[in-house]
């Protein structure tokens, strides 16, 4: 593993043919969820059965939080309390019709890095898969709608929906993109309806959605990281 900045973010870089990125293979590129370390999926890229050569590249979001309890970030800001309200009533979190404060300025920071990856590890746009995990999953969903860039997959791992208005209509020009959807019906962070919700209108715009409803919370399990494997074989051989 070797550490660099890439579009002003610290980034964690694995795998390929020297286990610090190097060769040709194809990128991928996951983004950890709100209160993770920045190293937090690092140790998904050589549990997964992607192909060989595959550079993981695992940037660390811009905020370090407070949480009382080692090294913590975020892609950007949440309700802390107003989450802990919700949690405490069962209230479920719907912020399908909101555009978080610091959005985009998370997105213009992961779109620099990305621009950089031809660069820095002569990495074809075209055999980019971007995703992650929670508020990960949603800036990559975001990132893959608002912007043009070839992505040969999306990667959303217990993510929900956001900017309903602004994220459906953008959808149909997607059209094709190959997407694993993952997500636990007993999400008490994220409700699992929403992440159906979200399904469906990709689903309809035409994108190409794998989708694996699992019972458990806000997790990763075995049978997502088998079935992401598949999908990372599938994607990058194309």
């Amino acid at each position: 593993m070797r550490l660099e900045r890439l579009g002003g973010l610290q980034v964690r870089i694995t795998g390929g043919t020297d286990g610090k990125g190097g060769g040709n293979g194809p990128v991928v590129v996951l983004l950890h969820g709100f209160g993770a370390p920045g190293d937090d999926l690092v140790s998904l890229g050589p549990a997964l059965d992607a192909p060989i050569g595959t550079r993981f590249v695992f940037p660390e979001g811009p905020l370090s939080l407070s949480m009382g309890f080692g090294e913590s970030r975020a892609w950007w800001m949440i309700d802390l309390e107003k989450l802990n309200r919700d949690l405490a009533t069962g209230r479920p979190r719907d912020a399908s019709r909101e555009t978080p404060k610091g959005l985009a300025e998370a997105r213009g920071m992961v779109v620099a890095l990305l621009d950089e990856l031809p660069r820095r590890l002569n990495a074809d746009p075209k055999k980019i898969v971007l995703g992650g995990f929670s508020q990960g999953a949603m800036l990559s969903c975001d990132i893959a709608l608002r912007t043009d860039r070839p992505f040969a997959g999306l990667v959303l791992l217990s993510g929900t929906l956001l900017s309903r208005n602004e994220w459906v209509p953008l959808m149909p020009k997607r059209k094709g993109l190959r997407v694993l959807q993952s997500h636990g019906n007993a999400d008490p962070l994220l409700p699992f309806f929403l992440a159906e919700q979200l399904r469906d209108y990709l689903t309809q715009a035409g994108l190409s959605v794998e989708w694996i409803g699992f019972r458990g919370k806000h997790e990763i399990p075995e049978a997502v990281l088998a079935k992401l494997g598949t999908f990372l074989r599938e994607t990058l051989a194309r």
